[in-house]
């Protein structure tokens, strides 16, 4: 499973905790967003279920974006970074 996730997190400390949680399952691509290849379902559920523990639902967001791997290929970047890493793509 191939995963983006995006998130907007208006408390400084929580944000910083989610990143850690983040950092763990993917690489930071910008700001506040991450790329996550190679996740299995089990870990795709407790990276989840580890930042919705974090957040304030009433305030904060996280999204998350399953891309199919014909999918992975067709993402698009202008400026810097490097496109997401297809060969690290892992079947659920």
């Amino acid at each position: 499973m191939f995963l983006l996730v995006a998130f907007d997190i208006s408390d400084d400390r929580i944000r910083y905790k989610a990143v850690k949680v983040l950092k763990g399952f993917g690489t930071r691509v910008q700001k506040s967003v991450f790329e996550c290849p190679a996740l299995t379902e089990k870990q795709y559920l407790e990276m989840k279920d580890r930042l919705e523990a974090l957040v304030d639902h009433r305030t904060d967001s996280v999204r998350y974006y399953i891309l199919c791997r014909g999918c992975i290929g067709n993402v698009e970047w202008t400026g810097v970074g490097s496109p997401p890493d297809e060969r690290s793509f892992a079947t659920v």
